[in-house]
């Protein structure tokens, strides 16, 4: 195994031979006597850690640090002073240094001070590598979907994922929502920052305030110690807030205090705290309907609403399907470490057929149902659920999938309205008048109903 490699940078030849004869077990040593050679060394050797004296003749140490950390700020830099000033080693903390030591120096204390930068450095390596492998993963182009709305939406990622921008996403559930949430967070400047994750219609209203903003001990019967909300958790990064239209009035105000002000205050707490975080909300109901309900406050709809994405459903993107399948069968393949099938041509038919009420999570769950259950090569289409091979989604089907909660009323409604109008279209060809006149209302009504759930004006 390659031992790590350590810069030694002192012009007094005692100390260098004397941290040589230290560290040779462990190390591999590179002895510099002045600043100079340091910065030479340093571009070739690209070492694991540096041992730096802070005076020396022409360069001194705290001018060097300053010059190495800005050709790589990632090497973490041990300070060696004779100097016991506290004033020294504050300065080149400041300036980057990991930490330092006196001279004379405890051996015991640097191999612990040494061994603890180079695994901090390896550590920061792999959290890179990480952040890097996880950027591309929701690249936009690393996103399924040539359909030319699709299309526009990874445009719009590209440009608002480096501001602050508040952005919503709509659309029916198991388009992708949270996939696009990840990839603006991903590619934004605060990717290296946490992405914090809340379902809003997953936590009961009287606990949704206490997750979302924290609380203080003693403040209800069960906060035995304080807890940090999700906003806190967030500082710095980005909070993805899921079914944001399931949110209590109470509740909304105080979110837009949030995005007014970038202030939260914790329940039973006394004063506020500042929070820096970029809000990405998600719903899959209609807001304009909730706000003449009442159920929406239009001042935090404006201020959610500042860039807004709509994502079409699957039924809507059909040449997609076949790259989705073809993603699926590989990704759900190497997921659950087995060999790649191939789909028969009678099975991709019958999934083009099928409309896809659940949208691409439902393709998932499907494609990974028959990798499991089918025992031959290709699939065909005895393998495929009932409703899937028939190509059609019984009503029945649909009535279970609302009181299973696998689709709220209002998707269920919207599908249904959205099958009669493409259907009224269909059959004036795509005459807007005539569509209008065959379904008993007027033209601009039906445009508006047509422009709320995303129907093209020939499709």
């Amino acid at each position: 195994m390659e031992k790590p490699k350590v810069l030694i940078v002192d012009d007094d030849l005692g100390v260098r031979e004397s941290l040589r004869m230290v560290l040779k077990e462990r190390y591999e040593p590179q002895l510099t006597a002045s600043g100079e050679e340091a910065l030479a060394a340093f571009a070739d050797l690209h070492p694991d850690v540096v041992l730096l004296d802070v005076l020396m003749p022409g360069l001194d140490g705290l001018e060097v640090l300053e010059r190495l950390k800005s050709e790589d700020p990632r090497t973490p830099i041990i300070m060696l002073t004779a100097t016991k000033t506290v004033k020294t080693a504050v300065t080149a903390m400041k300036l980057g240094a990991f930490d330092y030591v006196t001279k004379p120096f405890d051996v015991d204390e640097l191999l612990i001070i040494i061994e603890r930068a180079t695994r901090d450095a390896a550590r920061e390596v792999e959290l890179e590598s990480l952040r890097w492998e996880v950027g591309r993963k929701y690249n936009p182009s690393n996103i399924i979907g040539n359909n030319l709305r699709m299309q526009q939406i990874f445009r719009t990622i590209g440009i608002v994922a480096p501001l602050k921008t508040t952005v919503l996403v709509t659309g029916e559930s198991g388009t992708g929502k949270e996939l696009i949430a990840k990839a603006i967070h991903y590619q934004s400047p605060r990717a290296d920052r946490p992405l914090v994750t809340l379902n809003c219609a997953a936590i009961p209203e009287n606990l949704l305030e206490s997750e979302l903003f924290g609380h203080e001990r003693g403040s209800f019967t069960d906060a035995h110690a304080r807890k940090l909300g999700q906003f806190e958790l967030a500082d710095q990064g980005t909070i993805f807030l899921d079914e944001i239209g399931e949110m209590a009035p109470s509740l909304q105000a105080k979110l837009l205090r949030v995005i007014e002000q970038g202030e939260v205050m914790r329940v039973g707490g006394k004063q506020t705290l500042h929070v820096d975080v970029r809000i990405v909300a998600a719903t899959n109901r209609d807001l304009d309907r909730a706000m003449r309900e009442g159920a929406f406050r239009p001042d935090l709809f404006y201020r959610l609403n500042v860039v807004s994405m709509h994502l079409p459903p699957l039924r809507e993107r059909p040449e997609d399907l076949p790259l989705l399948i073809k993603h699926f069968v590989t990704a759900k393949s190497q997921q659950m470490g087995i060999p790649e099938k191939r789909i028969s041509p009678e099975v991709v038919d019958a999934m083009l057929r099928y409309t896809w009420p659940g949208n691409v999570r439902e393709i998932e769950n499907v494609i990974e149902r028959v990798l499991v259950l089918s025992d031959h090569d290709p699939i065909g289409l005895e393998d495929l659920p009932e409703q899937v091979r028939l190509g059609r989604v019984e009503s029945s089907s649909i009535q279970q999938q609302v009181l299973r909660q696998q689709k709220t009323l209002t998707d269920a409604v919207d599908e249904f309205e959205r099958e009669i109008i493409q259907a009224a279209l269909q059959h004036v060809d795509f005459n807007q008048t005539r569509a209008a006149d065959l379904l008993g209302t007027t033209r601009r009504i039906l445009k508006y109903r047509m422009d709320k759930l995303g129907i093209a004006a020939e499709d």
